[in-house]
């Protein structure tokens, strides 16, 4: 029995033989042509694609003559002139008179005119440069027609509301801080209550100071570097206070 990987030997095996060639598969049809050719059938009309399906054929009787397609004209008129004719040129030998006449002599009043009048101005310009155009100084600018303003130097009158708002908030905020420092019961300290507390600030800074200074170059211990530590904090809190008295002249502290 022949095994089917391993056919056996054949001599109609070693003879090539012609491909053949798979069958074609049915052409692809849809399933809605007939639905959509009953549908363009029943919409379809006869004069929507190729025109009427008659046409009327002109008879040979009726055939195309000359001038036949001519509009006719209306009837000849009489031509009248209705309107009023000018009048004729006139003649050479004619003076008729042009417009009003009037014995001024205007060659002497033109002169008169001149002599005894003004000389006018000239127009004020400005040149931007040496080769420049000239312009109009009037309306460049240049002038300070501004100061000739009735409110020029006038302070403006938001600016007077503005400065009356400032003042009333002022003295609002003066007088509630009045009246908290009254409900506090604090008071002003004087000018030599402050001087002596400034001293004192200031001389307890020096001591700590010096006991800063007092310590040992080399910090190889905790206690030492808790010790420089706190010295440090003495000496940054004294300098703050000292800052604070001496940029207020006015302090005010509670009453115990």
């Amino acid at each position: 029995m022949e095994h089917p990987r391993c056919p056996s030997e054949s001599i109609y095996n070693l003879i090539p033989r012609a491909g053949k060639e798979p069958p074609q598969p049915p052409r692809y049809k849809s399933v809605f042509k007939e639905i959509i050719k009953d549908d363009m059938r029943k919409s379809k009309g006869t004069m929507k694609t190729m025109g009427p399906a008659k046409l009327e054929v002109p008879s040979p009787k009726h055939f195309l003559r000359k001038h036949s397609s001519d509009k006719p004209l209306p009837p000849k008129k009489k031509f009248s002139w209705t309107e009023s004719r000018k009048p004729a040129v006139p003649l050479r030998t004619d003076h008729p008179i042009m417009g009003i006449q009037s014995g001024k002599n205007f060659i002497n009043t033109n002169a008169a005119d001149v002599i005894m009048g003004v000389a006018k101005k000239p127009k004020p310009i400005y040149v931007d440069r040496r080769t420049g155009d000239k312009h109009d100084l009037e309306t460049s600018g240049l002038l300070p027609k501004y100061i000739n303003k009735k409110d020029y130097g006038v302070t403006p009158e938001y600016i007077c509301k503005r400065n009356e708002d400032v003042k009333k908030a002022q003295e609002e905020y003066d007088n509630y801080v009045q009246e908290n420092l009254r409900k506090a019961a604090m008071r002003r300290l004087s000018d030599e209550e402050r001087e002596a507390v400034l001293q004192g600030l200031k001389k307890n800074w020096e001591e700590v100071h010096r006991e800063f200074q007092s310590l040992s170059v080399f910090i190889d211990s905790i206690p030492k570097k808790t010790r420089k530590q706190k010295l440090e904090e003495e000496m940054r809190q004294l300098e703050h206070d000292i800052s604070v008295l001496e940029k207020h002249k006015i302090i005010y502290i509670a009453n115990k």
